[in-house]
């Protein structure tokens, strides 16, 4: 018997795909278009909000019998914060450039709709354990499409990856750029981002009801 269930597994699975948060849910929207322009920062950021909601619905689910339904939106915002400034801190002291980068968009992942949402969803009637894979399921389902935005948009936008040269150099006119090809700066304008993850959602949505029509 493997580690995890067939229960399990789709808590993980799930929102990679058939229920991502971004695609078919349609949240987080705002830091998908916000801080995609490098891949860089769309895998800090998905790595940020894994690490935030797998260990904040943890909490939850732990004092989920404790929290009083009255103020129990106050206590996952509390909860998360708490989660959000570590990681704040944590990206300042190793990574402060990346950090001046993300902005105040690490900050706003407390108003994640994804995170609260789960919280209040999820967390709140499950136990630790699976919350705590449905916390890195929605969180890597969200980080997928964080990090395919960010990679289209750095490779037609800056000919490059990670910050690495991968079309050539556009002052030296070598690789592609020896054959006329111009970087387009439209992708790092946000517009861009709210297209390419349109693109996404139709791809995504048009594959599922090919799949319901095909059972």
């Amino acid at each position: 018997m493997g580690l995890l269930s067939k229960k399990d597994s789709k808590l993980i699975l799930d929102p990679l795909a058939d229920n991502n948060p971004i695609t078919i849910q349609v949240l987080g929207i705002c830091s998908a278009l916000a801080i995609t322009a490098e891949l860089e920062a769309s895998i800090v950021m998905a790595i940020s909000v894994m690490a935030v909601l797998a260990i904040g619905n943890v909490v939850i689910s732990l004092m989920r019998n404790i929290i009083p339904s009255k103020i129990r939106i106050i206590v996952q915002l509390v909860v998360v914060a708490a989660l959000v400034i570590i990681v704040d801190l944590i990206l300042k002291a190793y990574s402060y450039q990346l950090s001046k980068t993300l902005s105040v968009f690490v900050g706003l992942i407390i108003t994640n709709c994804i995170i609260m949402g789960r919280f209040e969803a999820f967390a709140l009637a499950n136990g630790p354990w699976k919350s705590f894979l449905d916390g890195i399921g929605n969180a890597a389902g969200y980080g997928l499409i964080l990090v395919i935005v960010g990679f289209f948009r750095e490779l037609l936008g800056s000919g490059t990856l990670l910050g690495i040269k991968v079309l050539g150099d556009p002052i030296e006119k070598t690789g592609l750029y020896a054959l006329g090809y111009e970087n387009n700066g439209f992708m790092l304008l946000s517009p861009m981002a709210l297209i390419v993850v349109g693109i996404i959602i139709w791809v995504q949505r048009s594959r599922n009801r090919a799949l319901i029509e095909d059972h």
